[in-house]
């Protein structure tokens, strides 16, 4: 009998845990252990920036640590110093991050660093990358506009301290509030529009046709156009101007084409459309549950609206939906640092107090990309890569004129105060840099566009460098490309390797500086680019070659090391 009972108890308790665990999976709780971990050396201080195959994590010591999404820890860089908690990769790997006296600092996805700026005072809030390359620093009471190699193309001044941080809106500007209630959309040139607000905002989404939608703490809705006279306020009488008061405070949101989702500080989760201006549907976060168990959850949300669904991400955990409403999954943290990441690579990233990062797996779907060795292919472009109607139209007729013109743009660009200009300039000088004009204009234009900095100008660049048959132009092209610094597809490496191996250039000066620009894509990116980079410069470095450019290839290839 005392057998049967033991025998009974223990199949009685093994019974539990099996009916628990099929409960978590109807619920989309996960449970699971994580498929690695490292050690830190240091609690982390912001979210893990998660692309290009790799994480990035800033630590309180003043360290970032980089790690693949193997697990396998990468480079370690020393700031020397204490960091603010922000980190900012842009789509080559190239990480920025600022030491709290304001210098920011560059660090290419091999842990070396490129350039460092200095400030007046600490970054207010992360830096945003464009879909070029360049970057919107918000620092002190200005923002500033760099180009990837760090040359300063303008800074517009703000009337009050930040009170949402800037983010990347659809035509690749920013848009953010201030602390006295304007919100502030500023395009890649620096033009900048402004709205005075009635009332505090608590979260910005920029939507289709130039709009931004705004989201007040008592869950009022207000969608802004350009045009002043053009609103739709959440408190006006009129039916058709109406949008669905939230029945909560929103905390964070995202948004694709005219589809809002937003997360509530009561944890549900609503689906939003702003062409039927109407919920669509609501549903239960992990935040949510915690609250519904009586827990105390914390309350800074980030999310993410990709091709695969809607992400939900808190210190406490992590909610994945579908497109419907579906809660695909649910995931608990606990003693986290800060909030996790979800990669592309379905995997959570979490930084925990204990000085670890963990990644699970959570996910089976992997975001598709073009090509993962570098970070996404960029919404959309600004234009900069060929010559508009305007720019071809500003070219002066005569030689004094245009001396004139490039010795205006170069002293602006010197300056830092190139802004709304530069499209204009840039159309000016690409049309320069490739016409009948005289030798000493063409490489004017072609030192200045590498100034300017677009990668977008970098495949007329490779067209001059094909096609020209001045040797001193296709040199100028060239350096152009390494000024620029940018090359995230490998479309210049990848010229002037197929170059060489075809031994169709003779000119030394030519060769030199595809030494020169090679070397300088190489630090900028880092692998992948370098791979094909060193054979280039192994390959200009050889016995055969003329002594300038074994001389520049040897240095390039110590450089590297």
């Amino acid at each position: 009998m005392r057998f049967f009972l033991l025998k009974y108890a223990f199949l009685l308790l093994a019974a539990v845990p099996a009916f628990s665990q099929s409960a978590v999976r109807e619920q989309g709780l996960i449970t699971s252990d994580p498929f690695w971990r490292q050690a830190l050396g240091g609690a982390v201080l912001s979210l893990p920036s998660v692309q290009a195959q790799s994480a990035v994590v800033a630590l309180d010591g003043g360290n970032i640590r980089a790690y693949s999404t193997a697990g396998t820890p990468m480079w370690s860089y020393s700031a020397r110093g204490r960091i603010s908690p922000y980190v900012t990769r842009s789509r080559e790997g190239t990480s920025y991050f600022a030491r709290t006296d304001g210098t920011l600092i560059a660090v290419n996805r091999a842990g070396r660093e490129l350039w460092r700026r200095n400030f007046e005072a600490p970054l207010s809030a992360r830096v945003v990358t464009g879909w070029d390359g360049r970057l919107f620093v918000p620092a002190s009471s200005k923002i500033y506009c760099y180009t990837a190699s760090g040359t300063l193309m303008w800074a517009r001044p703000l009337e009050a301290p930040i009170l949402i941080a800037p983010k990347l809106d659809l035509n690749g500007g920013i848009i953010f509030a201030l602390n006295n209630n304007e919100v502030i959309r500023i395009d890649p040139f620096g033009n900048t529009h402004v709205w005075m607000l009635s009332n505090k905002p608590a979260v910005l989404i920029s939507t289709d046709n130039n709009r931004v939608t705004v989201l007040y703490e008592d869950g009022a809705i207000e969608i802004l156009g350009l045009a002043d006279e053009w609103y739709l306020p959440a408190q006006s009488g009129g039916p058709s101007a109406m949008m669905p008061r939230l029945p909560a405070s929103p905390l964070a949101a995202a948004g694709r084409g005219n589809n809002i989702a937003i997360t509530k500080n009561d944890g549900r989760v609503t689906f939003l459309s702003l062409d039927e201006r109407k919920i669509i549907w609501t549903g239960d976060s992990h935040i949510r549950e915690m609250i519904n168990n009586r827990g105390r959850p914390d309350l800074e949300v980030e999310m993410l609206f990709d091709d695969r669904g809607i992400y939900i991400l808190s210190r406490n955990g992590a909610t994945g939906f579908s497109y419907t409403g579906r809660r695909l999954w649910f995931k608990y943290l606990q003693n986290a640092a800060s909030v996790p990441a979800f990669g592309n690579d379905g995997v959570l990233y979490s930084g925990g107090r204990d000085w670890i990062l963990y990644a699970y797996k959570v996910e089976d779907r992997v975001l598709p990309e073009r090509n993962n060795l570098f970070g996404p292919v960029p919404d959309g472009a600004y234009g900069m890569g060929r010559p508009q109607i305007p720019g071809a139209l500003n070219i002066p007729l005569t030689q004094d004129e245009t001396r004139e013109k490039l010795e205006m743009i170069g002293a602006s660009v010197n300056a830092g105060d190139v802004g709304a200009n530069e499209p204009d300039w840039t159309s000016f000088l690409l049309l320069l840099s490739s016409g009948r004009h005289p030798l000493q204009f063409r490489l004017a234009a072609l030192s200045l566009l590498g100034k300017i900095g677009s990668q977008e100008t970098v495949p007329w660049l490779i067209n001059i460098f094909r096609r020209d048959n001045e040797p001193i132009i296709r040199g100028a092209a060239i350096n152009a490309i390494g000024d620029i610094g940018v090359d995230p597809q490998g479309i210049a490496i990848q010229t002037f390797h197929h170059s060489i191996l075809q031994n169709n250039i003779r000119d030394e000066s030519v060769l030199t500086a595809i030494a020169s620009a090679t070397g300088a894509l190489c630090r900028f990116s880092g692998p992948p680019l370098s791979e094909t980079g060193i054979r280039i410069l192994h390959l200009l470095a050889a016995a055969n070659q003329p002594p300038l450019t074994r001389r520049q290839a040897n240095a390039e290839l110590v450089s590297l090391r």
